[in-house]
């Protein structure tokens, strides 16, 4: 596949995400002509696209959805629902037919039944004309009413007055102007005329750059938005102009007039031409009709407007550029090795003791820290992207088991990194059809209850200090703490002496295998998604927690960091090894004395300000030996809702650490998530700390706070 199919096909997926988000909003809108456009010109652009470069399969198929629609924006066929879950098929279809996937056979009979069932919304397959009567399959083959342009032609022929100047670029990107201008002529009568001033002499052409440029005159019954159709997939450099001519008050306009109205020529030059007169300001000065700083004031004007009007210009011209994904991660990488080189400058510079080198290594620092930070954000994606994709999930669940939901989303603009948001799709894909099954009741259920039939599912996101807070909620049943809790003495997770907080035992649910389900149906109740999602969400270093009210509902918070490439730690000591503690999940740092050990009575428990924190000392919990500090120092920090501490030889500060993955041999170590270099090269381990909480529940050291 050359470079110009795959810029096709990552475009092609981009297209359908916008094409399923629009059908959603059509669905709640099917008024909406904006919505109606933004579908038509998705189904447009893949169509001509695919046939560009060479997907005939897509094309023909895209181009039968694409005829429907083009009767819908003009008012001939009404969207409805059942509008809406064909055009969804069709667009799972096209999804298919772009991964490439084998057919089976399956894939060409899908296709057939889609067409067919799109040619009986037809106003003429309604009406009884070619195909109706037919059967699916002569619908299948049977040609559109207008086909060739796909557009109904209307009672009155306008005129248009086309100037079509393409980038010089444009074969690159895989566009044919030939065939642009042949569709044209498709439209109805037109002339053409090509201006080839700019093509230079023979031994000075490139055959990859397009020197041409056309003024067309175009006659047709098919409307503006045919014509504009024709350029909807050329590419946004293009110099276009489709201005509507009115015939019948414009036939005896002069040749100057035209040029005029064309930009070829300015009406001070054709006025100069004509009458030999002055310019207009000198003229009105020397009759006396104005006084010269007027003239001077509306010059001023004039040339401000000029310069904004240009400004703007070039600021939408280069607003944003198409970047490959692997190329940011390079990018990031590279950053990733700078900051570690910088922090050895930083070392070293503070070693010699060399005021001069002091200085560059801080210049150093703060541009390394602001290449950082502006690497990081061009990886920043807005999460809504990803949510626009829940939308169907959960309309799609919700028909299937026969309940009424509302599905709502806020804080669609909070970014997120990209690798962060595609590794966020399963976990909430679990969560969310747990929400669909387990949560909202049925109608009959919740009128019962006397709850409105319509159930309320909300997917919300929002930035809270160096973190993003994902919260899903939904207004249904709740959690059942009893049965949870008996499945739980079922399955030997609990005893029957053990007291839990509810809160507690909610997280148990994401024990392997656990289930309350009575029944297993195709959406849950096999007892597994809750437990990877924990996994998922630990492997993220984020947190996951559960908040239920029975009869009222459920809130699942997810708390993650905004990437996982470069994070801001607390350096510690421990022993003569280094570690880095997430800085996200630190609330503060106090001193553990001797004395405070052994009023402790032999509890690892502390008083911070009133209040007994258990810790855990993590020189015994890596088995690491050596004489103690007289003075230790506990990093408090807060797990799943609890707070605990971290007992360290020493703090040595704020670090920026770098994560590089370990490698295979130390895969089941699960209390480190990575590793980073510090500035003299010597390597430093980065704590997973909800792994060390929960290792340390399971060795019974651990007293909950």
């Amino acid at each position: 596949m050359d470079k110009h199919q795959m810029a096709f096909k990552e475009e092609a997926y981009e297209l359908l995400g916008e094409l399923e988000a629009a059908l959603m909003a059509l669905e709640e809108n099917p008024q909406d002509d904006e919505l109606i456009g933004r579908v038509f010109r998705a189904m447009h652009t893949i169509k001509g696209s695919g046939a560009m470069f060479g997907f005939d399969a897509i094309s023909a198929f895209t181009h039968d959805v694409e005829t429907v629609f083009d009767h819908v924006r003009n008012g001939r066929i009404a969207v409805s629902r059942d509008l809406i879950d064909l055009t969804l098929l069709a667009r799972d279809h096209i999804h298919r037919l772009l991964d490439g996937r084998e057919d089976d056979g399956n894939q060409e009979v899908e296709a057939t039944q889609i067409v067919a069932r799109f040619r009986q919304l037809l106003p003429d397959a309604k009406s009884g004309g070619n195909g109706a009567q037919d059967g699916p399959e002569a619908q299948a083959a049977a040609p559109f009413p207008g086909d060739e342009t796909s557009h109904p032609e209307s009672s009155e022929s306008g005129t248009y007055r086309i100037r079509f100047r393409p980038a010089p670029g444009i074969f690159a990107t895989g566009n044919n102007p030939v065939r642009i201008l042949d569709e044209l002529r498709e439209l109805g009568p037109c002339s053409i005329l090509a201006h080839t001033d700019a093509v230079p002499s023979l031994d000075a052409i490139d055959p990859e750059v397009c020197y041409t440029y056309w003024d067309i005159f175009l006659t047709t019954q098919k409307g503006l938005n045919a014509v504009q159709d024709v350029f909807i997939f050329v590419d946004d450099a293009v110099e276009l102009r489709i201005e509507p001519i009115d015939a019948e008050e414009n036939w005896d306009k002069k040749i100057g007039e035209i040029m005029v109205e064309r930009g070829d020529v300015a009406p001070e030059a054709l006025a100069k031409v004509l009458s030999e007169r002055k310019r207009i300001g000198e003229d009105l000065i020397e009759k006396g009709l104005v006084l010269p700083e007027k003239v001077e004031a509306a010059l001023a004007e004039q040339e401000h407007v000029r310069e904004i009007h240009k400004e703007r210009q070039n600021a939408e011209a280069s607003a944003s550029i198409r970047v490959a994904a692997s190329r940011l991660d390079v990018l990031v990488d590279l950053v990733g090795e700078l900051v570690t080189v910088q922090s050895r400058l930083t070392q070293t510079a503070a070693s010699l003791h060399d005021a001069g080198l002091q200085l560059v290594a801080e210049e150093v620092e703060r541009l390394t820290g602001e290449l950082r930070d502006n690497t990081m954000s061009i990886r920043m994606l807005p999460i809504g992207s990803t949510f626009s994709k829940f939308k169907r999930l959960v309309r799609d669940l919700s028909a299937e088991l026969g309940k009424e939901i509302v599905f709502l989303t806020e804080g669609a603009e909070t970014e997120l990194d990209k690798n962060m948001i595609e590794k966020l799709n399963d976990p909430l894909v679990h969560l969310i059809r747990n929400c669909v099954d387990h949560g909202i009741e049925r109608p009959e259920a919740r009128t019962a209850a006397g709850k409105p039939t319509r159930g309320v599912v909300r997917l919300t996101a929002e930035h809270s200090g160096a973190s993003v807070l994902i919260r899903i909620e939904d207004d249904g049943s709740g959690l059942d703490a009893e049965a949870i809790r008996a499945k739980a003495l079922e399955k030997r997770l609990i005893s029957p002496e053990t007291a839990l907080a509810e809160k507690d035992l909610f997280s148990l649910i994401f024990a392997p295998g656990f289930s309350t389900a009575k029944a297993v149906t195709n959406i849950s109740g096999r007892g597994v998604g809750m437990d990877v999602v924990k996994r998922s969400i630990d492997a993220l270093r984020g947190t996951i927690e559960i908040a239920s009210q029975r009869g009222a509902g459920t809130t699942i918070t997810l708390r993650l960091p905004l990437t996982m490439a470069i994070i801001d730690g607390l350096l510690v000591r421990i022993g003569q090894g280094y570690f880095i503690l997430p800085l996200v999940t630190v609330e503060e740092c106090v001193e553990l004395t001797q004395k405070d050990i052994k009023e402790a009575h032999g509890r690892d428990l502390a008083n911070v300000r009133g209040e007994l924190v258990p810790y855990i000392p993590l020189r015994q919990q890596f088995g690491i030996g050596g004489g103690l500090p007289a003075i230790q120092q506990i990093v408090t920090t807060r797990v799943d809702g609890n707070r605990i501490g971290l007992v360290v030889d020493q703090v040595v500060g704020q670090h920026q650490a770098v994560i590089k993955p370990l490698g295979q041999f130390y895969r089941g170590v699960e209390e480190v998530s990575g590793a980073t270099i510090l500035g003299d090269g010597t390597l430093a381990l980065i704590l997973d700390i909800p792994k060390i909480f929960q290792s340390s529940e399971g060795q019974g050291r651990m007293i909950a706070g």
